[in-house]
């Protein structure tokens, strides 16, 4: 079969044992090796943190920018308006859609990082900006900051080019629908059939692994420190480890039950819940601080996008990454790891919808959302550090994300109840990103759109069990499969490469048929 041609659908529910075998295996002797030894593992990923933050930095700036601006460009290409994944009408409303794909990358910071990301940047400014830290002139900058890290640049990654890549060539085409295909147009045959496709599979599940599990790892941790504070349950392994267990019982039972059931109704009851919560803390909180810091933090963001998208400070090119190491690059890294996957789970539930509308949806609409919340959670905590010094930032020292939530949360009229509200909420968030990476890993893993019960079981419950065994270590054990996840980065980043011209090919050949 020539590189052109149509390629016929892969069998349906068919293990693939070789990519389940080194994918499952990494994992497993990556929590091996944690809990034989944990010090010459955190030396060896922080070494291959520190690498792949020299030498690939500047690429992943430039891709994530790069993608970004290509997006642009196919919104006002004429193909931009056809439909895809060859069905009538899309499968799910408009809420319904944008939901599901909001709450999934949400979930990674959706509530610690929006309290603790804009209070960490004005507490000390990024060296772009240079403000007096823990200034008044400090806040914009800060929330600016915090708008790059989660907004335009972090989502277009995730999906804006690559699932135009994806519905094409597993719809039309009949290819599988996993990150081995988008390397189709380097490779052709061989990216589907053979050790090149299977490596990529691989690479790209173990980040996704590494990047779910760390969140869901945290979550215990998180919740625990929540319970000890609000109810004084002790804070120790067994309350992270019913956490965790209780999380991963309900996104395993959530991802059994499909995407039209389970996954729909854990990401609208997300939704809803923090829809209750912004409306709440704008009738209650600092309203005119939050719609200020929103339009000007934006203003900063807009004025400054090049400057900060490109910044380099003291990295250089290749130069020891300090501040940019452990901000700008360790995000791109841990976004880099979820794009495949992501654009996976946006082409198996964007059916029906326009290239036009999925691009708006995941470089614009998305973003824009992410910033406003992160404005309402880490601006109301801002505004409250001005008014009084020390009420936020005193919990806060040490980067402990949970401790500035609740004390953001507790100074709020009826504090105790809308900090249990947003315990839930962390809760909910990091199911929605549960179930449906469970889902993906499981269509990638069987190459089927609807993957067999026993392996999104399987997968469900093994990352719920790497976390537990990680949390069993302490903070650290989560934290470095967290880093790790910068590492597996650097293939991953390659892998999305050939979406930087591809995309824009199918969207012009769309054009043509229209």
């Amino acid at each position: 079969m020539n590189k052109n041609s149509h390629a016929s659908p892969l069998p349906t529910r068919r293990l693939d044992l070789p990519l389940f075998g080194l994918s499952g295996g990494v994992i497993s002797l990556f929590c091996l090796w944690a809990l034989i030894d944990l010090n010459s593992l955190s030396v060896a990923v922080d070494t291959g943190f520190a690498f792949a933050s020299r030498y690939f930095g500047l690429y992943w700036q430039l891709l994530l920018l790069s993608t970004f601006l290509i997006s642009l460009v196919i919104l006002f290409m004429p193909g931009a308006k056809a439909k895809m994944g060859n069905v009538a009408k899309p499968e799910f409303s408009l809420f319904q859609w944008s939901s599901m794909i909001i709450c999934t990358l949400l979930a990674g910071g959706g509530v610690f990082w929006a309290a603790g990301e804009p209070m960490a940047h004005f507490m000390s400014s990024p060296p772009l900006f240079g403000a007096q830290s823990k200034s008044a002139a400090a806040a914009w900058p800060a929330l600016a900051q915090s708008y790059l890290h989660w907004g335009f640049l972090a989502w277009a990654i995730l999906g804006s080019l690559t699932t135009i890549m994806l519905m094409h060539y597993h719809y039309d085409k009949g290819l599988p629908l996993a990150p081995r295909t988008l390397l189709y147009p380097v490779f052709g045959d061989r990216a589907i059939k053979g050790p090149i496709g299977t490596l990529t599979d691989a690479v790209c599940i173990i980040a996704v692994v590494a990047g779910t599990v760390g969140p869901i790892g945290f979550l215990g941790l998180q919740v625990a420190y929540g319970l000890h504070t609000l109810f004084g349950i002790p804070n120790g392994f067994a309350t992270q480890a019913i956490v965790i267990g209780a999380l991963v019982g309900i996104y395993t039972l959530s991802a059994l039950s499909g995407i039209n059931r389970g996954i729909q109704l854990t990401s609208a009851i997300n939704i809803w819940l923090a829809f209750i919560l912004i409306i709440f803390i704008l009738v209650v909180g600092p309203t005119s601080f939050i719609f200020e810091g929103f339009f000007k933090g934006m203003g900063v963001y807009l004025t400054n996008f090049f400057p900060m998208a490109l910044y380099r400070g003291e990295a250089g090119v290749f130069g020891a990454p300090g501040w940019l190491g452990w901000w700008t690059v360790f995000f791109w890294g841990w976004f880099l790891g979820y794009g495949p996957l992501m654009a996976v789970f946006v082409a198996r539930v964007s059916r029906g919808r326009s290239i036009r509308a999925i691009v708006i949806l995941l470089s614009i609409v998305a973003p824009l959302v992410t910033n406003f919340w992160f404005t309402i959670v880490g601006g109301t905590g801002i505004s409250m550090e001005l008014a009084q010094a020390g009420s936020i930032s005193q919990a806060f020292e040490g980067l402990n994300l949970p401790a500035a939530l609740l004390a953001i949360t507790q100074n709020l009229p009826a504090g105790f109840l809308v900090s249990i509200l947003f315990m839930v909420l962390t809760f909910t968030f990091v199911a929605t990103t549960g179930d449906s990476m469970t889902y993906v890993i499981s269509v990638a893993m069987s190459k089927s759109s609807e993957p067999s019960a026993a392996v999104r079981a399987f997968w469900g419950v093994a990352m719920g069990a790497t976390a537990i065994i990680l949390v069993s270590l302490g903070a650290d054990g989560v934290g470095k499969l967290q880093s790790f996840i910068v590492i597996t980065a650097v293939p991953v980043s390659l892998i999305l490469l050939p979406s930087l011209w591809d995309a824009l090919r199918i969207t012009h050949l769309k054009g043509k048929t229209l």
